[in-house]
C-alpha cells in the first residue's frame, strides 16, 4: 500500500516538466554536431586533419571521462547549498559552455591561412578537452535530477520522457539543418563552406540552445531530502563497485559500444556513398513521427513489461531487423537511391519504437539504482551514478568515433585537399560495401552481446517494490531530522 500511495502523490507540474524538457532540447541541439559521425566527418574533412589524429584524441579522451566523469559526479555528490547539490552547476555551466561550442567549431576559420597540421591537432586537442570539460560539468547534474526531482516513480518517467520527447523534436534541428546546409555547399547553391556551416550552427547552439538548457538551473527544483553529511570523493567511487545493478548496466553498454558505428556511418554512407546528407531527412522522418507517438505507449507498455524485459526486447529486435535490411539492400544501396530510402525507411521506422524507449528505460533504471543504494546504505548518490549515463553515451560516442575514423584508410577511404577550403573522397573498390556493411548490420550484431549482463539484473518486480515502500518510510524520517538539524543551526 506504501508504494501505491507513492505513486498517488504527484510532485512535478506540468511547466516543471515542459522547463525540463526544453533544457535539454537545448543542450542536444549542440551536443549532436559532437555526436555520431559529424565530429569525425568535421575533423577529418573540414578542418583537414589526418584519420589518425582525430582516431587517437576522441579514444583518449574518451578514455579519460572514465575516471572525469565519476570525478565530477563525486564533486557533485558532496555539494550542499540552499538551491540544492544539482542546479548551482545547472545556473552556472551554460555560459562556458556556449563559448567553448563556438571555439570547438571555429578552429577551420581562426586557423584558415595556417597550413601546420600540428598546429590544427594542437588546437583539435584543447578545445575539445575544454568543451568536453565543460559539458560533463552540466550533463551529469542534470540528469541526475531526473530522479532528485521526485521521489514519485511516476513523476521521474514523465520528466525523463519530455525531456527526451521535446529534445527529439527541437534538439534534432541542428544536424538537419546541418545536413542541408552542406549539400547546399556541396552544390554551389550558396557561397558558405562546410567549415563555415558548421560553425553558424555552433553559434546557435552556442547562444539559442544554452539559453534553453539554462532552464534546468532556473525553473526546476530538488524534491528528494539530502543527508546533511557530505560523502567523500573515495566514498562516491566506491558506491560503483558496491552497486551491483548499476555495475550490470555499466557492463552492458560497455560490450555495446561498438553499436555507435552505425551513427558514424550513417554520415559517411549519405556523404560520400549516395553523395546526398539530406537524405537523411526524409527518411528518418516517417520513423520520427512515429518516435513521437511511441512515448505516449511507454505507460502501457511497463504495465506488460518491466525494464529488464524492454531492454532485451529492444536488442533482439533491432539485430533481426539489421539483417533482412542489410541482406534486402545489398543490390541497392549504391545504385538505386529510391528503393534503398523505402529500405531505410520502414528500418528506421522499426527502430523509432526503440529508439524513443531506449531514450526514457536505462535512464530511469539508473534511477532505481540510485534508490537501491540508499535503501542499502542511507546515502544518495546521483552524481556519481548518473556520471555513468553521461560517461557511457559519451564512451559509446568516443569508441565508435575513434574506431570508425580509424577504420576510413582501412576500408579504403581518404581525403585529398583540392583546394584551401574543398576536399574530395578517394575510394576503394569494396569502400561503399564496407561503408553499408558498418552503416546496417555490424552495430547492431555487436551490440545482441550487451544482452548477457542483464540476465542477471534483478532489481525489478517485487524487490523494487518492497524497496520503495521502504524508502517512503525513510524518507519521512529523514525530513524532520533535516528540518530539525536546520532549526537547530539557525
Amino acid at each position: 500500500m506504501a508504494n501505491t500511495d507513492t505513486k498517488e502523490i504527484r510532485y512535478v507540474g506540468v511547466k516543471e516538466n515542459l522547463a525540463y524538457g526544453f533544457a535539454n532540447a537545448g543542450q542536444v541541439f549542440g551536443y549532436n554536431l559532437v555526436a555520431g559521425g559529424y565530429l569525425s566527418l568535421f575533423f577529418t574533412k573540414v578542418f583537414g586533419i589526418p584519420a589518425a589524429a582525430v582516431s587517437t584524441m576522441i579514444l583518449f579522451l574518451g578514455f579519460w571521462d572514465a575516471v572525469n566523469d565519476p570525478l565530477m559526479g563525486s564533486i557533485i555528490d558532496k555539494t550542499r547549498t540552499r538551491y540544492g547539490k544539482l542546479r548551482p552547476y545547472l545556473i552556472l555551466v551554460p555560459l562556458p559552455l556556449a563559448i567553448t561550442t563556438i571555439l570547438l567549431f571555429a578552429g577551420p576559420e581562426i586557423l584558415a591561412d595556417t597550413k601546420s597540421t600540428t598546429i590544427k591537432i594542437i588546437y583539435m586537442y584543447i578545445s575539445y578537452f575544454i568543451w568536453e570539460f565543460f559539458y560533463t560539468l552540466g550533463d551529469v547534474p542534470f540528469w541526475s535530477l531526473s530522479t532528485a526531482i521526485s521521489p514519485n516513480p511516476n513523476d521521474r518517467t514523465r520528466a525523463i520522457s519530455s525531456a527526451r520527447f521535446i529534445s527529439s523534436i527541437l534538439g534534432g534541428l541542428s544536424t538537419t539543418f546541418l545536413v542541408v546546409m552542406m549539400d547546399l555547399s556541396n552544390n554551389g547553391t550558396w557561397k558558405l563552406t562546410l567549415s563555415q556551416d558548421f560553425l553558424i550552427l555552433a553559434v546557435i547552439a552556442g547562444t539559442f540552445g544554452m539559453g534553453l538548457f539554462s532552464l534546468a538551473g532556473w525553473k526546476t527544483k530538488e524534491r528528494v531530502v539530502q543527508t546533511v553529511k557530505e560523502p567523500s570523493i573515495i566514498d562516491g567511487f566506491k558506491v560503483l563497485f558496491k552497486n551491483k545493478p548499476l555495475m550490470l548496466i555499466i557492463c552492458s553498454n560497455l560490450i555495446g559500444t561498438l553499436g555507435g558505428l552505425a551513427g558514424v556511418f550513417q554520415t559517411y554512407y549519405y556523404s560520400e556513398v549516395l553523395n546526398l546528407n539530406s537524405a537523411v531527412i526524409w527518411i528518418n522522418l516517417p520513423g520520427t513521427i512515429f518516435g513521437f507517438l511511441t512515448y505516449l505507449l511507454i505507460p502501457k507498455l511497463k504495465k506488460k513489461f518491466d525494464n529488464r524485459q524492454i531492454v532485451i526486447l529492444n536488442l533482439v529486435c533491432r539485430m533481426v531487423t539489421a539483417v533482412v535490411v542489410f541482406v534486402v539492400g545489398l543490390k541497392f544501396y549504391k545504385s538505386n537511391v529510391l528503393v534503398v530510402s523505402i529500405l531505410l525507411m520502414i528500418q528506421n521506422f522499426i527502430f523509432s519504437f526503440f529508439n524513443t524507449i531506449n531514450m526514457v528505460i536505462p535512464t530511469e533504471m539508473i534511477g532505481d539504482t540510485v534508490d537501491y543504494m540508499e535503501w542499502k546504505t542511507g546515502e544518495r548518490n546521483e552524481g556519481v551514478s548518473f556520471s555513468v549515463l553521461t560517461f557511457l553515451g559519451k564512451l559509446t560516442g568516443s569508441v565508435s568515433t575513434s574506431i570508425g575514423t580509424a577504420l576510413l584508410p582501412v576500408i579504403g577511404l581518404t581525403f585529398v585537399e583540392v583546394s584551401a577550403t574543398e576536399r574530395i573522397a578517394v575510394k576503394g573498390d569494396y569502400t561503399d560495401l564496407w561503408i553499408w556493411a558498418l552503416y546496417i548490420l555490424v552495430p547492431h550484431m555487436l551490440s545482441l552481446l550487451s544482452v548477457v549482463p542483464y540476465l542477471f539484473y534483478d532489481l525489478r518486480g517485487d524487490k523494487l517494490a518492497q524497496i520503495r515502500s521502504d524508502l517512503k518510510k525513510r524518507r519521512e524520517e529523514l525530513s524532520k531530522e533535516v528540518s530539525e538539524e536546520v532549526d537547530e543551526n539557525e
